[in-house]
């Protein structure tokens, strides 16, 4: 390559990094001094106390009380905010997403179905995929959030389905669990996958059954397996990771989302969260929580610490390790089999994605050099395995300050929530499942029973376990409000109350958006709760959650980051 043609290369780069930078998410500048009063304050304490007014002073929260009280504090200079009866309280925290992968409409055409898509046919599918690859010509063809249960064929799409999107570009689709993924036939070949390739451990490569062998794979790709995909499809060019990354800050900050939470995002765009976030191309903070087989072996021997992830508005409070998968798709890890038989197999009960002695020795490598551990885990299988190796880690290293995460923790039973409260292990509830997927985990996945207490709240509560619920963003969009009235209501799409008896107060519920989940990711000393010397995170609501007869439908009508307006509700 020349210089010319690499100094133009070069100038369009910059170019476009200019025009992204200029339509980023610009904050309102925050006044010295801000009074907001004649309305609802919702502080999320230690008592949930409610106030009248608060003060905010340079970003941080000054005084909480009565409107004449907070009102003294008021000079020339001082901007008053009238709620006009509305509520104030702390911004939502988001205990476990994707951030920014709700921006991947960027390079990737949406395949979910309804309450969230349109997708209902597998012919519906390959013609959004058809369109979107004749409008990007070029590279991988991407596609999102297709769920086979929901489509009219009750299947995945196959290689051969792919094939007749093209037959000469890589085409890849992700299941709406985001554990699965389907790729046509000139993937496979980037891949290195052929009908003599091993499973990797941890994964499947599904075969066609039908081929002359057997061993034919159709295309599908389950949990290890499928990892090599987002080395391609998430190989982004700088403007489509920018473009990625501002949508989804917007999106965040219009549902009221202060702090996000990048969990297991791969490690070329959580550098490129630092770089954005020094930069101010987004307000909100994130909590990024690295996967351990990129960083593990590395952290483990010294070579790296999580501080050399983390950068401006950007912590790294956890390191992530996934043990199993998603119900949904099957790869979840039961102590029993699944509802309805997968693949006619009866004894089926899923698989662990790491294996019971790599998890011991990873999650003790982890307490030994005194970094926080986060441990997916769906299926109740995978959370024993995973209580196993924080109980064997804390007795080999004692670590009082330690405070493991189990992420989802979905089909956590009594027994494991009474052992979650004598280890000190915190949950984060996928609660909104309920709604997105209740009806087919009582008819498909897990049966009437076991459904009734997924994601299972009342019993953390009972127990004293401290918990938080997370919307898995972009699995389900983000709906923090969904995600509280999923943990009051439980019902399903279909109307269908899941299991009455897990359903919890709006307080705890709203807890668990905020305060709660602040603690998780070790920033309750800062934000989650709206009290003197806390930084101004807030959210202005149309509505009293505690009240309303509808939480979904209260409306964000402000969110404020540090003191200063990052979004208004038009």
């Amino acid at each position: 390559m020349n210089l010319r043609v690499t100094l133009l290369i070069l100038l369009t780069l910059i170019i476009g990094l200019a025009v992204v930078i200029a339509t980023a998410v610009r904050p309102t500048p925050a006044p010295d001094h801000e009074i907001y009063i004649n309305g609802t304050v919702l502080t999320m304490d230690d008592a949930d106390s409610t106030a009248q007014a608060i003060s905010v002073r340079e970003g941080r929260i000054e005084l909480v009380g009565g409107a004449e009280e907070v009102l003294e504090l008021a000079t020339d200079d001082t901007h008053i905010i009238d709620l006009r009866g509305r509520t104030l309280m702390p911004g939502f925290v988001d205990a476990h997403g994707h951030f920014p992968g709700s921006g991947q409409t960027v390079f990737s055409v949406d395949l979910n179905s309804p309450p969230i898509g349109e997708v209902t046919h597998m012919a519906s599918l390959l013609e959004r995929l058809s369109a979107f690859a004749a409008q990007r010509t070029d590279g991988w063809v991407v596609g999102h959030g297709y769920d086979d249960t929901l489509l009219a064929e009750k299947r995945h799409p196959t290689r051969d389905d792919l094939d007749h999107v093209s037959s000469d570009r890589p085409v890849a689709v992700v299941h709406v669990s985001g554990h699965l993924a389907v790729v046509n036939s000139v993937a496979l070949e980037i891949l290195g996958i052929a009908a003599s390739t091993p499973d990797p451990e941890g994964g499947v490569i599904v075969r066609d059954p039908a081929s002359a062998d057997g061993r034919r794979p159709n295309g599908v790709l389950e949990e290890t397996a499928a990892r090599a995909v987002w080395e391609h499809t998430l190989d982004l060019g700088l403007l489509d990771a920018l473009r990625m990354t501002t949508q989804a800050a917007e999106e965040y900050l219009a549902v009221g989302v202060t702090t996000a939470s990048a969990g297991g995002m791969p490690m070329a765009v959580a550098k490129l969260l630092s770089a954005l976030s020094a930069l101010n191309q987004f307000p909100q903070r994130v909590a990024l929580f690295p996967l351990f087989e990129e960083v593990g072996e590395q952290l483990l021997a010294g070579e790296q610490t999580l501080a050399d992830f983390s950068g401006a508005k950007v912590s790294v409070p956890r390191v992530k390790i996934i043990a199993d998968g998603s119900i949904q798709g099957y790869t979840g890890y039961l102590s029993e089999p699944y509802y309805m038989p997968y693949k006619g197999d009866v004894s089926y009960r899923g698989y662990p994605s790491v294996v019971r002695e790599a998890l011991f020795r990873q999650v003790a490598g982890l307490y030994q050099r005194r970094i926080q551990v986060a441990i997916h885990c769906n299926g109740d299988a995978s959370i024993d395995d995973g209580l196993d190796a924080i109980q064997a880690a804390m007795e080999s290293y004692p670590w009082p300050a330690a405070r493991p995460l189990i992420i989802h923790a979905q089909m956590a039973r009594r027994d494991q929530i009474d052992r979650m409260a004598e280890l000190g292990v915190t949950p984060s509830f996928f609660s909104a499942h309920t709604y997105y997927w209740g009806d087919r985990h009582a008819a498909i996945f897990m049966g009437p029973e076991r459904a009734a207490n997924m994601s299972p709240a009342r019993w953390a509560l009972e127990a004293g376990v401290r918990f938080s619920s997370h919307l898995d963003t972009p699995v389900t969009p983000m709906l923090p409000l969904q995600g509280v009235w999923s943990q009051v209501e439980r019902q399903s799409t279909g109307g269908v109350v899941i299991g009455p008896d897990q359903r919890i107060e709006r307080m705890p519920a709203l807890r668990a958006v905020t305060i709660d989940a602040a603690w998780q990711v070790f920033m309750d000393s800062e934000i989650g709760s709206i009290e003197p010397g806390k930084r101004a995170d807030l959210v202005v609501l149309s509505d009293n959650p505690l009240t309303a007869p509808d939480i979904r439908a209260i409306k964000v009508d402000r969110t404020i980051i540090d003191g200063a307006t990052v979004y208004v509700r038009l």
